[in-house]
């Protein structure tokens, strides 16, 4: 069981054996493109779930402060952030060494140097005085309810008054809990999009 675990990409240092891809996604005029491997989320493509919370986020209005991306695994939802909004700064986090490997790969390898990639247990690194007036996740479902209660809970403390945290989730891995835990954190939780079943769920630090 341990080494299955070491094997998934909400491990530290996932032991799956190498098997490296480029894939290309783009979204509103934005084309990037992402080295992915073994051993992180979604390693063929960019997850369809990422990609309607990539459109959402593309539309969303918020404080013009830092962005912060929790779980960014190999970097697409803080990446596509860093292009969007290129005069903010973004932090892309996750406990998964070979992830943020990629990340950094995949900022250099398209040009953008607006971002700070480094590793987080959720918020545990993440500097106590830095606020956000966005922070996006697709949360780690195969990592359990405490870890994707943690980010969403969490988010409150590491946003700036009117902040925005946008999360990406499906009905049937957990959207009413999820929809139910914002509402009694913030006093508030919007669903902002649904497709195919994944609800995109916005919250306001008001």
């Amino acid at each position: 069981m341990a080494n299955e675990k070491n094997q998934m990409y909400f491990a530290a240092n996932p032991t799956a054996k190498h098997d490296e891809h480029v894939v290309d996604y783009h979204i509103g005029g934005v084309d990037l493109k992402f080295n992915t491997d073994a051993g992180v989320f979604s390693k063929m493509r960019v997850d369809y779930g990422s990609g309607v919370l990539i459109k959402a986020m593309a539309d969303v209005t918020f404080p013009a402060s830092n962005i912060l991306d929790v779980g960014a695994g190999y970097g697409p939802l803080g990446l596509f952030a860093a292009k969007f909004w290129p005069k903010q700064m973004v932090d892309l986090v996750d406990v998964n060494e070979r992830g943020l490997e990629l990340a950094r790969k995949n900022a250099e390898l398209n040009h953008i140097s607006n971002v700070t990639i480094y590793k987080s247990d959720i918020y545990q690194n993440v500097p106590e005085e830095k606020k956000f007036g966005l922070i996006v996740t697709n949360p780690p479902i195969r990592a359990g309810k405490k870890v994707v209660s943690g980010i969403l809970a969490g988010a409150k403390d590491h946003l700036v008054a009117n902040g925005v945290l946008l999360v990406v989730i499906q009905k049937k891995q957990g959207e009413p809990s999820a929809r139910k835990l914002l509402n009694a954190t913030f006093g508030n939780c919007t669903v902002v999009t649904r497709d195919k079943g994944y609800y995109i769920l916005q919250a306001v630090n008001s």
